[in-house]
């Protein structure tokens, strides 16, 4: 297994325009689940806390390889999401890792 973790920090001037920002990225990724192969598990939460040097979300996945994870960077659905977003995410932060392996 493969898991997957990717932070943002988006785009907004006040913190209700960065929960839309944040809220609109959620359901775009969630709209994922079911379509791209190997992905076992997608789970995206929302920052509360709101201090300054917290992201403003994180998508936390799950594939069953991986191949299947970078067959999710190039999958159509995938690509279509991306492109969807524009430049809403301003700063990106990712770990990719297997359980158990130094």
């Amino acid at each position: 297994m493969i898991k997957h973790i990717v932070m943002w920090k988006v785009r907004g001037e006040t913190a209700d325009e960065r929960l839309a920002s944040a809220e609109f990225v959620k359901t775009r990724f969630e709209g994922l689940v079911g379509r791209i192969p190997g992905l076992l598990r997608m789970e995206i939460g929302l920052d509360f806390s709101r201090v300054d040097y917290a992201c403003d979300m994180v998508l936390y996945s799950e594939f069953d390889s991986v191949a299947s994870l970078e067959g999710y960077g190039a999958h159509p659905e995938h690509l279509r999401v991306r492109q969807e977003l524009g430049d809403v995410r301003i700063a990106r932060f990712q770990v990719d890792y297997i359980p158990g392996v130094a």
